[in-house]
């Protein structure tokens, strides 16, 4: 064999491993996203969101960082998630519900405020405003957990659903029993509405339905549609008395291994892929109230005169609760009020100013 043969045949043979070191620096990092919804891209928000969020991060950092998505709880509950979450070593991200959010960040408890915002660009403002980031910034001591944003959960407002009457006014809640999720912030807003509550994990929500343990319960229309609580119960009202959110967390230890160029990449891509679900978010809700009105016996709207009013009744008595129950600061509680008030206030007038005048 001459000399040119043999170079020819050792370069062939350290082919497979030239090839598996170049494969192998091509992605140094990974992020592995969990998420309880479904891997679809058509029924719910944050899956086409985390989706967008992985074609860009990967473009940006030249697929040095690669991006999984895990949907549809494959890897657990919202809390089993969070926590592998916070050691950033198997799981390094995920969106969890308020209720979720708030084992790890008490705090989150105060965005449970009934009547909390008046319409979606009010909450979407609020959410991605450099205050509620600062706000936010408690997860890091807290929980080892990084904020990147805040999702809708459904849609974000809510609508009862009921087997006795359509509900038109405060009035018409006496003497219900409505299933609430195990979080008491829900149960004292029903108290003080006049109706009595009954919490119960998801799983058990249609047997309580369907055999009366419950009259009715609320989520989003999404929700109401998508599980059919048409089949069992006959009356939808959209109130919006609770507004749902699901925050999306990374590892703070995990993000600070990153290099800064990757940090950048994550950070930018997270608040694309935010603004991304707002208007899906939106569409999906309008679409799911309009087929909720085509599905029940009766639908209804409830106006803002009756909302205001259903607040004066359920705000103070959830302050009462947040305050003298939970524990939570009043300064902090108020001050979280009075900048979503601002931020709406502020809309208003920069709409009126710039389109109106």
């Amino acid at each position: 064999m001459n000399a040119k043969k043999s170079v020819f045949i050792a370069a062939l043979a350290a082919l497979p491993l030239a090839i598996a070191s170049a494969n192998a620096q091509a992605q140094s990092y990974e992020m592995v996203i969990a998420t309880q919804l479904p891997e679809d891209m058509s029924n719910n928000e944050i899956y086409p969101a985390l989706v967008h969020f992985k074609n860009l991060v990967e473009a940006r950092t030249d697929g040095d960082l690669e991006v999984t998505i895990f949907g549809g709880g494959q890897l657990g509950s919202e809390v089993e998630n969070g926590s592998e979450v916070q050691g950033g070593r198997t799981l390094q991200s995920t969106i969890m519900s308020a209720g979720a959010m708030s084992s790890f960040y008490e705090d989150y408890q105060v965005v449970t405020a009934p009547f909390l915002f008046t319409n979606w660009r009010q909450a979407w403002s609020f959410f991605d405003s450099e205050w509620f980031a600062d706000f936010m910034s408690g997860t890091i001591e807290d929980a080892d957990l990084r904020y990147l944003g805040t999702f809708d959960d459904g849609g974000g407002f809510v609508a009862f659903t009921n087997n006795v009457r359509l509900i038109k006014t405060v009035e018409d809640l006496e003497g219900l029993n409505i299933r609430t999720e195990e979080n008491p912030a829900h149960v004292a807003i029903m108290q003080s509405l006049g109706a009595s509550a009954t919490p119960l994990p998801w799983g058990e929500l249609i047997t309580a339905l369907e055999t009366g343990l419950a009259d009715g319960q609320f989520n989003a229309p999404v929700l109401n549609t998508t599980f059919n609580f048409d089949a069992v119960t006959d009356y939808t009202t959209l109130t919006g008395h609770v507004y749902n959110s699901a925050p999306w967390v990374v590892s703070e230890s995990w993000y600070q291994s990153l290099p800064e160029e990757h940090q950048q990449a994550v950070i930018s891509s997270a608040r694309e892929a935010i603004q991304l679900s707002h208007g899906m978010s939106g569409a999906l809700a309008t679409a799911s109230w309009v087929e909720s009105c085509e599905r029940f016996e009766e639908c209804y709207l409830m106006p803002d005169a009756e909302r205001e009013r259903m607040a004066e009744i359920a705000r103070p008595a959830w302050q009462e609760w947040i305050v003298d129950d939970f524990g939570m600061d009043e300064a902090r509680v108020q001050g979280l009020l009075d900048e979503v008030e601002r931020v709406g206030q502020q809309l208003a007038e920069d709409d009126y100013r710039i389109y109106g005048q």
